[in-house]
C-alpha cells in the first residue's frame, strides 16, 4: 500500500490532468466564458502572462468549472462514496446555472472525478488524499505564479487548436 504522501502526490497529478483536460476540451481557455473571466484573463496578460491561460484561470475563479467540480467530487466521495460525488455534480450543475455558465465543464469534471476517485478508493487509495491532491492541483494553477501558470495553460491550449 502506498503511503499517504505518495497517494496525495498521485492524486494531485491525476486531478491536475483531469481538470485541465476537461477545461481544455470545453474550450475554456478560448475566451472568458462567464462574467469576470475576461477581465482576469486580460489582467494576467497585461502582467506578462498568456491571454488564453488567463481566461482559463478567470473561468476557474468565476464559475464552478472542472477544478471546482473535481474538488467537490473529492469531498462528496469522501463523505458518501459514489453517491456523494454524484450529489456534488448536481450542486456544481446548479452553480453553473446560477452563474449563467453556458458550459458543462464543472458537471463533467465532477462526474468523471466521482467515478475515478470511487474506483481508486476501491483499489486502496484514501478518499481524503484526493481532496488534498486537488487543493495542490488548484494551487499550482492559481496560487504559485499567474504569469507562468497562464503560459503553461496557454501552451496546452495551443496544442489543442
Amino acid at each position: 500500500m502506498l503511503a499517504d504522501y505518495e497517494q496525495v502526490l498521485i492524486a494531485a497529478v491525476l486531478c491536475w490532468i483531469l481538470f485541465v483536460t476537461v477545461d481544455v476540451l470545453f474550450r475554456l481557455p478560448e475566451k472568458g466564458g462567464v462574467s469576470g473571466a475576461t477581465a482576469i484573463g486580460k489582467k494576467i496578460e497585461a502582467d506578462g502572462g498568456a491571454l488564453h491561460g488567463g481566461y482559463m484561470m478567470g473561468n476557474i475563479v468565476s464559475s464552478p468549472d472542472a477544478s471546482a467540480g473535481t474538488l467537490l467530487a473529492a469531498c462528496g466521495v469522501y463523505v458518501a462514496g459514489l453517491p456523494g460525488g454524484l450529489a456534488a455534480a448536481v450542486l456544481v450543475y446548479i452553480g453553473n446555472r446560477i452563474c449563467h455558465d453556458p458550459g458543462y465543464a464543472g458537471t463533467t469534471g465532477a462526474v468523471l472525478a466521482s467515478l475515478i476517485f470511487t474506483g481508486l478508493v476501491g483499489a486502496g487509495f484514501s478518499a481524503e488524499n484526493f481532496i488534498a491532491g486537488m487543493v495542490i492541483a488548484i494551487l499550482t494553477v492559481q496560487g504559485l505564479s499567474h504569469r507562468y501558470a497562464s503560459r503553461l495553460l496557454g501552451r496546452i491550449w495551443g496544442w489543442r487548436s
